[in-house]
């Protein structure tokens, strides 16, 4: 119980609530049943990305290929399923191979070639765009196959596959983050490498497999973006980065990497597309949306930085006295 209202989980449900209030007071269709509905559905893509891109976060990198990426699996999956004539049942798997390879080799570069993760998912980001739009002559692809969009839409007793889809991937995620040793290895490496290296870690492979778990992820939701639409394109994925890294820094992570939850990366997810979806809602235009991203990540990582300063002044504000440590030192002086 102590773990589930950890002060990290706290902030950014605070912070998810205050959003959802400030939004269903500006109109009365947010709370509605459809818009929920889709809310849920919306929200499903990228909170299962912004898992990839928390994991590479809480080890000091950072992935900005992951919108990019997903052009790409959608048209290569668009590819199999309409003109290769590949079955459903093999091409998923295969799609989830090629995302985990491609973040293998994203992890690989920047890890061994001691490229600097965001030069190196920069120009993923560039090159996987570009390779998106040699398939079928850069033109999206439609109609792919008729039992994809059930993966999305479907429902189990009553609940929205995808919502089951965050449930599993977020358990399972918090659970390898806090009781395996891949994910205490991940936060040392993140927290300080060259300490890490003393007690026995593989900075690199470390490294690297955040990198592969990004990529599976993103493989994931290029899936479930390929069901939700039933069609590929080489224009899907756009500023999809930039919400999965809102959402781990919404949700607390630290970018200079060692400290964060997963589950609050969930909290996050949820804050980022309330917000657009209120938005939406209101008829705001896409490019003032685009610019409330900008903003929302600013301040998320402003709050990360200055942490201590606010921590301090919350004390004052609350009339907290000062550790003894504190006070000792005073008196010294």
């Amino acid at each position: 119980m102590k773990r589930i209202v950890d002060v990290q989980l706290i902030g950014p449900f605070a912070a998810m609530l205050i959003v959802a209030v400030i939004v269903s007071l500006t109109t009365d269709r947010f709370l509605s049943v459809g818009n929920l509905s889709n809310l849920s559905l919306q929200v499903s893509i990228v909170a299962l990305i912004a898992i990839g891109a928390t994991v590479v976060i809480f080890a000091a990198g950072i992935d900005l290929s992951s919108g990019s990426m997903v052009a790409l699996l959608t048209m290569i999956f668009a590819e199999m399923l309409k003109f290769q004539g590949i079955p459903l049942a093999f091409a998923l798997p295969l799609i989830l191979l090629t995302g985990a390879l491609l973040g293998l080799l994203l992890g690989l570069v920047t890890a061994y070639g001691r490229i600097p993760s965001f030069i190196t998912t920069l120009a993923a980001l560039i090159a996987f765009r570009g390779l998106a739009l040699t398939f079928n002559g850069g033109s999206p692809v439609f109609s792919l196959d008729p039992a994809l969009e059930p993966i999305f839409y479907a429902r189990l007793f009553g609940i929205p596959l995808p919502f089951l889809y965050l449930v599993f991937f977020y358990t399972l995620a918090a659970f390898a983050m806090n009781h395996t040793r891949l994910g205490r290895e991940i936060y040392a490496v993140g927290g300080n490498p060259a300490a890490a290296v003393l007690t026995g870690i593989d900075v690199n492979r470390v490294r690297t497999i955040t990198f592969v778990i990004a990529g599976f992820m993103t493989a994931l939701g290029a899936i479930l973006m390929s069901a939700r639409l039933n069609s590929g394109s080489p224009n899907y994925g756009q500023t999809l980065e930039l919400q999965a890294i809102a959402a781990a820094v919404v949700g607390g992570a630290s970018l200079a990497g060692g400290r964060g939850n997963v589950l609050a990366t969930l909290m996050g997810a949820m804050t980022i597309v309330i917000v657009q979806n209120g938005l939406n809602l209101n008829a705001v235009p896409s490019s003032v949306q685009n610019v409330v991203l900008g903003l929302i990540i600013l301040l998320a990582v402003g709050i990360d930085r200055w942490r201590p300063e606010l921590s301090v002044l919350l004390s004052r504000l609350l009339g907290r006295p000062r550790s003894t440590g504190a006070v000792a030192a005073n008196k010294t002086v």
